[in-house]
């Protein structure tokens, strides 16, 4: 077990780490040639251009300017610069509403804290249990400052059970007040948004199959019919999916034909030439520009007569449609009611916005939805025990004690001090971190399989996933591990009835272990974020090797958006051992603090200056966050429950009873009052806004607007990109103009009421943009809210 010196060895460590990290981001992040790594945000709003346009060629990548270098950790307060409503302006809801969970971390321990040094740990420490038992259990100076040195039948407990009412009602007071700011935050947000699709979209699943009758004229008859004076048009939908592989196929072929015309355009005197076999080592030497126009020239061809089949062949059409309203009211009602006496036809839910949509999912017929979440239902479960093998082989890292009473010939190996230190005091944390690195992946791949249909809830399910995960196997797995290989030789060598006492006392002596992994994964895991190591040095790969035009550029710099499937369930796992702890254990409380702290400073600077969310759920999540602390809160009251029946506390126990009870009841009630915002959208705000609107916009062709706001992306019909300016860049050719993104006029007609598409049959496909995510900027072009262009100069 990690002694007090073990916990100074990976504190060392951990602040050698996060400070070593921390010093290279703030000396690489005034670097020219690396200002696209940590400052895309800004490049993808227009904000800012490169610095590396110069004519001196050391300061293309080297910052020259010594007084910078005076001022490298401005970004601190730079950070905080940004007030919250132009964090949601500039970022976004759903980036200032993860930024909040911080917050709340600060708000809830910070005091618990106070309080906790203050009382419980004197307490603690005149326990004196744990000087009569050292000789038969594995502790440390850590556990002289938990309850496992309290006597049992001790009048103390009094005291842990205090603390234990005092931090549950100051944390069911700090959620209820949150819930109502992020609600409230919520509706205004969406209140003070123009007109947007999803705001008047349905998206309607499980269309009832009607003989001699087509999906779009069976719905449209019963839209027209059920919501006449509402009904404005819909988009089926379609299974594009093997036209969204050619399509990217398109895309690359298109921009290795664009890096040959630069590079001809370079040089003309001399045409670039390739091999026809693999990876272009070997075969017939030909023209590159003549062979992809080729390859273009017969991939359109077969696009074509992909496109026609889609729109032509029953099979390619969904029994489900995008259906859109003529106001907010209209598609209220529609979303939030039953449509048909068959409960299991024409059900309705909230279009996601354009942005949102995992389009792949669409084309997965509903009723093999059910079956697919029982899969892979089992398929969790059975993962998140075979992890089990893998958390027990960390746990007994971190108890080599216990280890070499049973196993004495590892002694020699270990029993160097230092590596001893290293060994009990960062390698554990470590090694969980990397099991857990794979993880979110393969979850998140299994959320894909079930059939959801948004990226939004794509993320909350492999969110829910991975928490359960983390319960089960970070949290009480390693507890119930580490218990069994700590105390080992205690269980072997001690009568049955002493069990459950060593495992009363053993319990809270996982806290060394949850401590060194706070600081590995939540100290120098958070400096590790800010550096971004990994993009940096993808970026300069990728620019070194693979961009040749400015659009590979853009991709290169990589910002993506918070990763919410893996952050919000690792933040939460941390009020989990916060909230079990407090009472338990004490000294880990500033751990945690300082982590709380300290990630908000890094996701501050990273929501501002990096992440670029592809998606916008005005807080969709907070829910689930909500839940899952009351949760750890539940847990920790159970834990607490157990722990003193083994401390055979009878007089002290029975007053914890009613502890889970109050805080089911608050969770009850802060549903019925605050979910229902999440989900539903009051008619009361729908007619409001209607009424501004008309007041405002009394024109507006709403049928224009929305009839193809829901056609699949590759779908769609763009000019041609063209190359407006060339420029040589650093031996490398590249478009610096802005792309002018224009539907083809003529390529096809607006849909008519009926949903009829045969006016689509024949694309020019020689205009089609192949760029599967050039939808997101024909749909930012006309939803993209103002950007606080002077907070960004870092």
């Amino acid at each position: 077990m990690a002694s007090l010196r073990d916990i100074g060895v990976s504190a060392l460590l951990n602040i050698i780490s996060a400070f070593v990290f921390l010093l290279a981001f703030a000396l690489l992040r005034i670097q020219p040639i690396n200002d696209r790594v940590y400052f895309p945000k800004w490049y993808l709003v227009g904000a800012r251009t490169s610095p590396t346009h110069t004519a001196n060629l050391v300061a293309k990548f080297v910052n020259l300017n010594y007084k910078t270098y005076l001022t490298f950790l401005n970004w601190m307060p730079q950070a905080l610069r940004m007030k919250e409503p132009e964090i949601i302006d500039h970022a976004g809801l759903d980036s200032a509403a993860f930024l909040r969970i911080y917050v709340l971390g600060i708000k809830i321990f910070g005091p618990a804290a106070i309080v906790a040094f203050l009382v419980l740990i004197p307490v603690n420490v005149t326990g004196g249990l744990l000087f009569f038992l050292s000789k038969d259990l594995v502790i440390s100076d850590i556990d002289k400052l938990s309850i496992s040195n309290v006597q049992p039948k001790s009048p103390k407990f009094f005291a842990h059970i205090s603390m234990m009412y005092l931090f549950t009602f100051w944390t069911c007071y700090m959620l209820y007040k949150e819930y109502d700011v992020v609600a409230l935050m919520r509706l205004n947000f969406l209140a003070s948004k123009s007109r947007r699709a999803e705001q008047f979209t349905v998206l309607v699943r499980n269309v009832p199959h009607v003989p001699d009758r087509s999906i779009s004229d069976t719905v449209d008859f019963f839209f027209k019919k059920n919501h006449s004076n509402q009904y404005l048009c819909h988009e089926s939908v379609y299974n594009a999916n093997k036209f969204a592989r050619a399509v990217r196929k398109r895309q690359k072929l298109q921009n290795r034909l664009d890096y040959n015309h630069l590079k001809f355009e370079r040089r003309p005197h001399k045409r670039p030439t390739k091999k026809t076999g693999f990876l272009g080592l070997w075969g017939k030497e030909v023209d590159s520009i003549e062979y992809y126009q080729q390859q273009i020239k017969e991939l359109d061809e077969k696009l074509m007569m992909e496109r026609q089949r889609i729109f032509k062949d029953p099979k390619c059409i969904m029994p489900a449609a995008f259906v859109s309203f003529n106001s907010r009211w209209g598609a209220a009602v529609c979303a939030q009611t039953q449509q048909s006496k068959n409960p299991i036809l024409w059900l309705t839910e909230w279009a996601p916005e354009p942005r949102d949509i995992y389009w792949k999912n669409l084309a997965i017929p509903f009723v093999s939805l059910s079956i697919r979440r029982l899969v892979i239902s089992l398929a969790v479960f059975a993962l998140v025990f075979f992890y089990i093998i893998p958390i027990a082989f960390v746990q007994s890292l971190a108890n080599l004690d216990g280890l070499e009473k049973v196993v004495p010939f590892l002694r020699p190996v270990i029993e160097l001090k230092f590596i001893k230190s290293f060994l009990q005091g960062f390698l554990p944390g470590l090694a969980l971190k990397i099991f857990l690195w794979l993880l979110p992946g393969l979850l998140m791949t299994m959320s894909k399989l079930e059939g959801h249909v948004a990226f939004s809830v794509l993320e909350r399910r492999t969110a829910g996933k991975y928490y359960f995960f983390m319960l089960v196997n970070v949290f009480l797995g390693s507890i119930v591990t580490g218990t069994a290989f700590e105390q080992l030789d205690s269980f072997l060598h001690q009568s049955p009835t002493q069990i459950p006492r060593t495992i009363g006392v053993s319990i809270p002596m996982k806290a060394t272990f949850f401590i060194t992994y706070i600081m590995v994964d939540g100290w120098a895991g958070m400096a590790g974020e800010i550096l971004r190591l990994k993009p940096l040095i993808m970026f300069h790969i990728k620019n070194m090797l693979i961009v040749k035009t400015e659009r590979d550029r853009q991709k290169a710099m990589n910002p993506k958006s918070i990763d919410f499937p893996e952050a919000i369930p690792s933040l939460q796992l941390y009020f989990l051992m916060g909230a079990v702890y407090a009472v338990v254990t004490p000294i880990l409380l500033p751990f945690i603090l300082i982590f709380f702290a300290f990630a908000y400073f890094v996701y501050r600077h990273q929501v501002i200056n990096v992440y670029h969310q592809r998606y916008e759920s005005a807080a969709a999540f907070w829910p689930h966050v909500h839940t899952r602390i009351l949760a750890s809160l539940l847990i920790s009251q159970i834990l607490l429950l157990g722990l003193l029946s083994t401390k055979k506390a009878v007089n002290s126990t029975p007053l914890l009873v009613v502890l889970p009870v109050l805080t089911i009841t608050f969770h009850k009630y802060c549903k019925n009052r605050f979910e229902p915002a999440f989900r539903k959208y009051p008619l009361e705000e729908a007619v409001e806004k209607d009424t501004q609107d008309e007041a405002s916009e009394p024109e507006i062709d709403m049928k224009s607007y929305l009839s193809e706001a829901y056609l699949h992306p590759v779908l769609r019909s763009f000019e041609e990109i063209e190359l407006v300016e060339v420029k040589v860049d650093n031996k490398r050719a590249h478009v610096p103009s802005q792309l002018a993104i224009e539907p083809v006029s003529g390529s096809h007609s607006t849909e008519p009421a009926s949903g009829s598409h045969s006016n689509r049959a024949s694309p020019n496909v020689q205009h089609l943009e192949v760029v599967v995510e050039q939808h997101e900027i024909v749909y930012k072009k006309q939803h993209e809210t103002s950007i606080n262009v002077g907070a960004m100069h870092q």
